[in-house]
């Protein structure tokens, strides 16, 4: 499955979720529901996955914790805030680059419609 197939799955997982519960939850609270979408999908996922960073010759077993991996292919980093930051964006591409990912979804639970809160970040992704 390729990274675009995998976010098309995601994105339709938010949806649902979103539509279900609205804004204003916890972050845990959507990331509970779209793990459960996420299985019924079939599709493999880690949640809170630790990357490490490299530095040097020195390994950080701590770098980051990804909120969830997909199909070992898409970075996920859940948000539930009012308004995305630009450091939001720039600290998935972060993670994207450290991981040796090519694309990543953040997705803000916060806003009043899902499709303004799901933004695309990608690190070298041939489309």
């Amino acid at each position: 499955m390729t990274e675009n197939e995998i976010a098309t799955h995601v994105v339709d997982a938010a949806y649902r979720v979103h539509t279900s519960l609205g804004p204003g939850l916890f972050e845990s609270v959507y990331e509970a529901a779209l793990v459960y979408e996420l299985n019924k999908r079939g599709l493999q996922f880690v949640q809170q996955q630790l990357i490490p960073v490299q530095y040097e010759s020195i390994v950080f077993d701590k770098g980051f914790r990804a909120d969830m991996v997909v199909e070992d292919k898409v970075i996920l980093e859940l948000k539930s805030v009012e308004t995305v930051a630009p450091v939001h964006k720039k600290q998935l591409l972060t993670y994207l680059r450290l991981a040796d990912k090519r694309l990543g979804l953040l997705i803000n639970f916060g806003e009043t419609l899902i499709k303004d809160g799901i933004t695309r970040v990608v690190n070298k992704l041939q489309e």
